[in-house]
């Protein structure tokens, strides 16, 4: 058993069982089709049960999965068969309620795929490679909200040049991790 917890992904699907916000942290799928796979037999076996208040938890392939749903969107978080429930859970439920705030409770397909860059930001700012970072909803928008704020003031303010400079050294950043 692993000192950290970790997630092995992070799934936002639509009422039909399909992508909308979907992020994996662990190799266990190495190939596109296992992950549609594993996303398909997930979706089939928690679409007919209530979790709208409340998150459930089911065992599927020797992972854990807590998942909760709206009217069109069905949130999961998925563990190893050895994690602590209580805590993938609460990963569970600061997303949710981030992207509860983020949506202005307006939490459907429709608005999710109109905020997608949020809702990414969102997943980013709760896991980094498997390990939790935060659960607190309220943070985790807050990062978010501001995070999109300032580059969105700093984007207008620059010069052609400058943004262009930017992009590189975000892009340069990004394929250095």
């Amino acid at each position: 058993m692993e000192i950290c917890p970790l997630i092995k992904n992070i799934l936002l699907l639509d009422s039909e069982g399909k992508h909308v916000a979907v992020k994996y942290y662990s190799d266990d799928w190495p190939t596109n089709s296992a992950k549609l796979a594993f996303e398909k037999s997930v979706f089939t076996k928690t679409s007919k049960t209530n979790a709208r208040t409340e998150a459930e938890i089911t065992m599927i392939d020797n992972y854990i999965i807590v998942y909760k749903c709206t009217e069109d969107l069905y949130f999961y978080v998925t563990g190893g068969d050895d994690e602590n429930e209580l805590i993938l859970a609460s990963v569970l439920q600061g997303f949710f309620d981030a992207v509860a705030l983020l949506l202005r409770d307006n939490v459907s397909k429709i608005a999710a795929l109109e905020s997608l860059d949020l809702i990414f930001c969102c997943i980013d700012e709760i896991v980094d490679r498997g390990i939790i970072l935060e659960t607190e909803a309220s943070v985790i928008a807050g990062k978010v909200a501001s995070n999109g704020l300032e580059s969105a003031s700093s984007l207008t303010e620059q010069t052609i040049t400058q943004a262009l400079a930017t992009a590189r050294e975000h892009l340069a950043r990004s394929l250095l991790k």
